[in-house]
C-alpha cells in the first residue's frame, strides 16, 4: 500500500474552469502527474475514484473550507457540515446577489472591517509570512478567493460521504483532505512572472523532479502552485499522516489552513 499526495489548484470560474484547475500528484515521494482540463465535477469525481484503491490518499485543496465563525453563527449554523449544506443550496445566490458581508461585484463595497473579514487561520498566516490571504467574503478583484471557495465548499459533503476525512473537522482515516494556501508553501516569489517561476524551479531542491513537469509548472501560475504545493506536502507526508481532529470550537467552525510544522505553528497538528 502506497501514499498518494495530491494538490489541486482550484478555480471558481463559471466558464471553462478546467483551464485553470491543475492536479499535481506524488506517489511514494515521486512526482507522477501535473495536468489540467477537468471541470470541478470531474475533478471531484477523480478525487473520489482515487480514494477507492488500496493507497492512502492525502489531498490539498486550494480554497477556504469555511468562513469566519461569526458568519456561521449569524446564519444559525453551529456545525460546519450544516454550513456546507447551506452553501450547496444558497452559494450561487450569494454569488449572484453579492449582499453583505460579501462584496466586490458590480461595485459592491466592503461593509465590514478588521478581523471580521478573516478567519483566525488567515490572521495567523499573515503574522507568520507578512502576506495576508484574501477574505472569503471578497467575490471579485485581483486574487480573490471567495467565488472559488463557495463553489468548492459545496463539494465537501460529497467528498466526506465518499470516505474522505476532512481536516481539522474529522478524525483522520486512511484518506484525508486538507485546506492549503499555496503562498504558505511557495514562499515569496513573483508567481505572475514566468521568468521568476522558472528561476524558482531551477533551485537545487527541485532538480529531482521530471524536467517536463518543471517545464509545465513554469508555464502558468496555476500549474506552478499545484506542483509546488504537492512537492511540499510530499516532503511532509509523515506530518500529514499524523494529523488529529481539532478540539478548539472556533477551528471546528472556521477550518484551518494546513502548513508544515516548523514553517508555521499549527495548534491542530499532532505533537
Amino acid at each position: 500500500m502506497g501514499v498518494r499526495i495530491i494538490a489541486i489548484d482550484w478555480s471558481g470560474a463559471k466558464k471553462r474552469p478546467g483551464k485553470k484547475i491543475f492536479w499535481a500528484e506524488f506517489r511514494d515521494g515521486r512526482a507522477v502527474r501535473l495536468e489540467s482540463g477537468r471541470d470541478r465535477d470531474r475533478t471531484v469525481e477523480l478525487l473520489i475514484d482515487s480514494a477507492s484503491g488500496a493507497d492512502t490518499v492525502v489531498a490539498g485543496l486550494d480554497f477556504a473550507f469555511s468562513c469566519p465563525a461569526w458568519f456561521l453563527r449569524h446564519q444559525q449554523h453551529f456545525d460546519v457540515g450544516a454550513f456546507w449544506d447551506a452553501v450547496g443550496h444558497c452559494g450561487e445566490a450569494w454569488l449572484e446577489d453579492c449582499s453583505a458581508p460579501f462584496w466586490g461585484r458590480r461595485g459592491r463595497k466592503c461593509q465590514i472591517a478588521g478581523e471580521q473579514l478573516f478567519r483566525r487561520t488567515e490572521l495567523r498566516a499573515q503574522s507568520a509570512t507578512g502576506v495576508r490571504p484574501k477574505s472569503v467574503f471578497q467575490l471579485a478583484g485581483g486574487g480573490h478567493v471567495g467565488t472559488g471557495s463557495l463553489r468548492g465548499m459545496a463539494f465537501l459533503p460529497k467528498l466526506r460521504q465518499s470516505g474522505f476525512a476532512i481536516w481539522p473537522f474529522d478524525r483522520p482515516t486512511r484518506n484525508v483532505l486538507v485546506e492549503i494556501y499555496p503562498r504558505l508553501l511557495t514562499g515569496r516569489v513573483n508567481k505572475s512572472n514566468k521568468q521568476a517561476r522558472s528561476d524558482y524551479l531551477s533551485r537545487w531542491d527541485f532538480q529531482s523532479l521530471p524536467a517536463e513537469l518543471l517545464q509545465d509548472a513554469a508555464s502558468s501560475e496555476d500549474a506552478f502552485d499545484a506542483l509546488i504545493s504537492a512537492f511540499r506536502m510530499s516532503q511532509h507526508a509523515n506530518q500529514l499522516r499524523r494529523l488529529q481532529r481539532a478540539t478548539d470550537s472556533e477551528v471546528l467552525l472556521e477550518a484551518e489552513i494546513w502548513a508544515p510544522q516548523g514553517d508555521r505553528a499549527s495548534p491542530c497538528l499532532a505533537q
